[in-house]
């Protein structure tokens, strides 16, 4: 059977990749497979830059194609922020709310959108890349308990719940990662066969 590695030691998102594979012929490996491996630096200044930073890398160590995924929160009233800064915009994620709101705090525009892009690399080239996104608002005060990150204070368009108050299949069917995941299944269909065969 081929394989595919998936350039992250992180159990949630090998959850997700395991289930975008589910229906192929293709076993899915993890950073955690190949011992010593050491991360690249995410010097990339969009969120794609830095998935293909990511895939490329994995892809050249472990003699694999690779999948790499990049996301985060762009608000329009911060010019963008926090974007691809998102998981290091504080030390924790009740202070990268706080922040978040202090920010926002006396702001009309509270529009915003979740952003995640996947890319699929081969001998260190990004073959491919996949954006997904999820519009929505920032609320004024976290509400839910369910997801993490900044998903209390997001309610997306459509919705009178935050992210963290809809339960996780609800927000696996309009997520940003689901909807670049669904992008990259096309590929994955299509074309991952033709690059797996010898492994």
């Amino acid at each position: 059977m081929s394989f595919i590695v998936a350039a992250t030691g992180n159990q949630h998102k090998l959850a997700e990749y395991a289930k975008l594979l589910a229906d192929q012929d293709v076993e899915i490996k993890s950073l955690n497979d190949f011992p010593g491996y050491t991360e690249p630096e995410e010097n990339g200044s969009t969120f794609e830059e830095n998935a293909g930073i990511k895939a490329a890398s994995a892809s050249i160590y472990c003699s694999a194609p690779a999948f790499a995924d990049d996301s985060g929160l762009e608000v329009e009233a911060l010019d963008g922020r926090p974007g691809i800064h998102s998981s290091r915009y504080a030390a924790t994620d009740a202070e990268r709310i706080a922040r978040l709101l202090g920010e926002l705090e006396g702001k009309e525009n509270r529009r915003a959108r979740f952003v995640c892009v996947i890319s699929i690399a081969f001998n260190g080239e990004v073959l491919a890349s996949f954006e997904g996104e999820v519009k929505g608002t920032i609320l004024t005060e976290p509400r839910g308990g369910n997801g993490f990150g900044y998903d209390p204070i997001f309610q997306p368009d459509g919705f009178d719940k935050s992210f963290a108050e809809l339960s996780q299949d609800e927000k696996n069917r309009i997520s940003h990662r689901a909807r670049a995941y669904a992008k990259a299944l096309e590929f994955v269909e299509d074309e991952l066969s033709v690059f797996t065969d010898q492994f």
